[in-house]
């Protein structure tokens, strides 16, 4: 492994590693603000995923000291940060790295290529995964950025370090 390759090993692990002393339930709130604020705006994405919203995702971002437990049910959405030694039952679970999984949602990266090229796994429920995808894939405007707006004082903030990422290449 070259020294460079090394360098950025070390910094996709940095993530990990700051936020993992951090109690959850400091997340929580965030994270049901978060999903309640998409919800009531993207009403449309909860529809197109018909049966699906009653499916229990789990979302891993590799580098981050937690997986997220997404359940798009538009009466009571629910997302919650969870250790990764939990054994949570799923239907469907995505893998990859945080910014690879930021991206995608986002609409800068092709789900199915980064399927095909290891750079994102899915396990369970495809059907359902794939609806998801699809459901995002649909929505116009910015999904993150809805996201950065459910934050109200720290969307701003946000909003900058969400545009410092969007040009990052692979570091994350």
């Amino acid at each position: 492994m070259s020294f460079a390759h090394a360098e950025v090993k070390k910094f996709q692990n940095m993530p990990r590693v700051a936020l993992a002393p951090l109690p959850l339930f400091l997340f929580q709130p965030i994270l049901k603000r978060i999903v309640t604020y998409v919800a009531r705006n993207r009403p449309e994405l909860f529809t197109r995923l018909g049966p699906h919203t009653q499916a229990v995702y789990v979302i891993d971002p590799l580098n981050l000291p937690f997986v997220l437990r997404l359940q798009p049910d538009p009466q009571i959405p629910s997302l919650s940060a969870h250790r990764r030694r939990e054994n949570m039952a799923y239907d469907a679970h995505i893998a990859g790295s945080f910014l690879t999984l930021l991206r995608m949602i986002d609409g800068g990266l092709d789900g199915d290529a980064l399927f095909f090229n290891r750079d994102l796994k899915v396990t369970g429920n495809t059907e359902a995964m794939v609806c998801l995808r699809n459901a995002l894939d649909d929505l116009d405007g910015s999904l993150v950025d809805d996201i950065a707006a459910a934050c109200g004082p720290l969307s701003r903030p946000l909003k900058r370090i969400l545009s410092i990422l969007r040009t990052q290449d692979r570091i994350l």
